[in-house]
């Protein structure tokens, strides 16, 4: 006993052992951090996102007017987009067969995100135009943010941080694998 309780000692020193200091390890973000503030800003980037594999763009999917991402600045885990293929800025904009894909497609994604990770609720917007808030304000994109009653926690208050349990390619993996076959 009083050798495995030395090594378990001596285990203290090693790196990766727990102390007092949490720490939250994102280095998927570090593409982003280092594309500074306006990545894909030479291309939109919902124009290019389809002509690419699903994969790559974190596509989830693909419908006949419209198609559904990640976002890869998500609010939550699971952040879907749900984009017109057709480059148009508001919703206004939109012919009534894109608009029904547009509602369906969010339909099917509150209902994906509901089984796959069992959200309490969730948060559905538009913002258009610069001015309201929209990060890419020229292309039009529906949010679905998934929420659950715990999610609330002081890193974006205090530290402008959220926490963020999962991976980007992960979560797109578990959502297009349940998202109902067309």
């Amino acid at each position: 006993m009083t050798d495995r309780r030395e090594s378990l000692e001596d285990a203290a020193h090693l790196v990766g052992v727990p102390d007092e200091f949490q720490r939250l390890w994102t280095p998927h973000r570090m593409a982003y951090i280092q594309a500074g503030p306006e990545p894909l800003r030479e291309e939109c980037p919902f124009c290019e996102a389809p002509k690419h594999a699903d994969a790559d763009r974190l596509i989830v999917a693909r419908g006949k007017t419209a198609y559904v991402l990640l976002n890869l600045f998500p609010y939550n885990s699971g952040h879907l987009l749900v984009c017109p293929y057709r480059h148009i800025a508001t919703y206004d904009q939109a012919t009534a067969e894109e608009v029904a894909e547009i509602g369906a497609l969010t339909q099917t994604g509150m209902r994906v995100l509901s089984r796959v990770s069992r959200c309490d609720g969730f948060n559905l917007g538009m913002n258009q135009g610069a001015i309201a808030g929209a990060g890419v304000d020229a292309h039009l994109h529906q949010h679905i943010v998934p929420r659950w009653q715990s999610d609330s926690n002081f890193f974006p208050i205090i530290a402008k941080t959220k926490a963020l349990p999962q991976l980007l390619g992960e979560v797109r993996e578990t959502v297009a694998n349940a998202w109902p076959a067309v």
